[in-house]
Parts: C-alpha cells; sequence; structure tokens
C-alpha cells in the first residue's frame, strides 16, 4: 500500500525547502519531551523519535524564527504524543474514557496560557505540557493569533470524540461527514496557525477572512490530511479496521473493494491538488507581504507533509 500512495499521488508542485536548525531543534524538543514526561515507556518513546517532528516542522516551516521553529516541533510532538494515546494505546476507543482528559485539556486551554495560573500539575503531563505552549504562544503577544490557536485545539479535542464514539458502535462515516471532521481531528490548522506565528510577515485577520483565504486553507488542510491517510493507510489496516481513513470511507459509502478505494482517494487527491495550485497562483498575481506569507506557508505545509511521509517510519 506505500508503493501504491508513491506512484499514485502527484508531487506537489511547490519547491522543497528546509530550515538549518532542525538537528538543534529536534534534541531540544526531546528534552523538552522526556522533562516533561509525556511519554513514559520505551517503545513510545521509540515510537515518538521515529516521527521526527522537528524534520516536518522544518520543511513546513523554513523561514521560521528558531524559538518559532521550536514551538511548532513541540506542537507536533505533542500532537503525536496526543495521537498516539488514542489511536494506538487505546485512550480513543471508548469515550467515557476519553471524555475526562478532554475536559482536562479544554481547562487549560480555557486559561490562554495565563501566566499567573499554577502549572495542572494534577491533570498530567499532557495537560502541563499543553499549558506550556499556551504560555509560550501568549509570550508572543500575538493576542489574535493565540485566541485563533485555543480555538482550534479546542475543535481538534472534540473532534477526537467524535473519533471515540464512532471506535465504540464501529461505525464507518461517509466521505462527506469524515473529509469535513477530518479537518479537526488531523490537527493541521492548529500547526498552520503555529507556523503563522513563527514568521512575518503574518496574514492579518482582515485577510484571513477573505472567502478565497478562507476557502484555500480549508483545501490545503485537506491536502495535508489526505496525503498523511493515502500514507498511514497500510499501517492503519494491518493493525485493525480503521473507519477514520479516507480510503476506508470511501470503500464503504461506496462499496468499493481496497484497489478501487485506494485510486479514488489519489484521485481526489491530485484533483484537489490541481485546483489548489490553480487558485493559489491566481491569488499570488495581486498578493500583498501578508497574503505572500499565507500562500508560503500552505505550499510549504502541502509539499512538506508529501516528503515527510514519503520517509517517516510513522507510517511504516
Amino acid at each position: 500500500m506505500r508503493g501504491f500512495a508513491l506512484s499514485a499521488l502527484h508531487e506537489p508542485p511547490f519547491p522543497a525547502r528546509r530550515h538549518p536548525d532542525v538537528e538543534r531543534i529536534a534534541r531540544e524538543s526531546a528534552g523538552w519531551v522526556s522533562d516533561l514526561g509525556l511519554v513514559d515507556d520505551p517503545a513510545g518513546r521509540r515510537r515518538l523519535a521515529g516521527a521526527h517532528a522537528a524534520e516536518l516542522a522544518g520543511r513546513a516551516s523554513p523561514q521560521a524564527s528558531p524559538d518559532g521553529l521550536r514551538l511548532l516541533t513541540d506542537l507536533i510532538n505533542w500532537l503525536f504524543v496526543m495521537d498516539d494515546a488514542c489511536d494506538d494505546d487505546g485512550l480513543g476507543a471508548d469515550p467515557t474514557r476519553l471524555a475526562p482528559t478532554v475536559a482536562a485539556l479544554l481547562a487549560v486551554l480555557d486559561r490562554h496560557g495565563d501566566p499567573d495560573a499554577p502549572a495542572p500539575i494534577d491533570a498530567g503531563p499532557l495537560a502541563v505540557a499543553l499549558d506550556d505552549l499556551c504560555r509560550r504562544v501568549r509570550g508572543q503577544r500575538q493576542p489574535a493569533l493565540l485566541l485563533r490557536l485555543v480555538s482550534q485545539l479546542r475543535e481538534y479535542l472534540l473532534a477526537l470524540l467524535w473519533e471515540a464514539a464512532n471506535r465504540e458502535h464501529r461505525r464507518v462515516p461517509g466521505v462527506a461527514e469524515y473529509t469535513q471532521m477530518r479537518r479537526h481531528t488531523g490537527g493541521v490548522r492548529p500547526s498552520f496557525t503555529m507556523t503563522d506565528l513563527a514568521r512575518t510577515p503574518r496574514t492579518g485577520a482582515a485577510q484571513r477572512s477573505e472567502p478565497a483565504l478562507a476557502a484555500l486553507d480549508a483545501l490545503a488542510t485537506d491536502l495535508v490530511c489526505w496525503c498523511n491517510d493515502l500514507f498511514s493507510y497500510g499501517k492503519e489496516r494491518g493493525v485493525a479496521p480503521e473507519a477514520h481513513n479516507l480510503v476506508t470511507t470511501i470503500a464503504g459509502e461506496n462499496g468499493q473493494d481496497e484497489p478501487a478505494a485506494l485510486r479514488a482517494a489519489a484521485a481526489r487527491f491530485n484533483t484537489a491538488l490541481a485546483t489548489y495550485a490553480e487558485r493559489d497562483a491566481a491569488l499570488a498575481g495581486a498578493a500583498d507581504d501578508g497574503v505572500r506569507a499565507f500562500l508560503d506557508t500552505r505550499r510549504d505545509w502541502i509539499r512538506a507533509t508529501y516528503d515527510w511521509s514519503r520517509a517517516a517510519a510513522r507510517y511504516t
């Protein structure tokens, strides 16, 4: 299945770039994970190390400040730990088990990184790490980006409960429902926001509300998530039937066999990528510095996801 993904997907028509400080940031972020106790077993540490969060961050944000790249890498590591707890360690198999964790993390987000609040030590390492991320983002003095990040992380956490309910009932969602919810379960939108924070100039709130930019942002999110689904499908199907994958939902809705569903998912990605490139080019012609930064960030994320996925041990 991995070979199929490599051969069927079109390569994004954007240049591959990489931040020069990836190796140093990888060491620093690994220390952050260790110091906060985010992963407490050897297998989990090997799994997280094999994900190469700094490599993904460095390709997605090649022009970030060092502090910005570190924040993005730490966020990606946190998302990987949360996803692994839900997908591989059983936390996400039962909504009643997941709900207290989500509630504790929502309580952290509600504080918006308040520097005067005590660290949520009693809520566990995931909460402490999330609180640290929010405090550091608040320290950047970009309140609009902090509010956007907090909102998107709330959506991510609540979408995990949707996944857990589906798993509990062995329910495979339809394609339209899945593609809508995948924009939240993938953790891509908060990663985009952290990338926006990591570089200058930044896109203003008024610019981001423009329908054309909002639509492009949603399409970029889809492309990152669908690329992830195609590369991860072989691993997911090898462990257990997994409802939360574009291939699985296409097969379930259309009654297609696995090869046909894989071809359909790849075709959906390729068509969306061509549409994205057309819209991107149209917007780039009259873009100011803020919009150019927005476009660069989304291009880098699409390209980074493709390149990182090809090499990631996470999907083998």
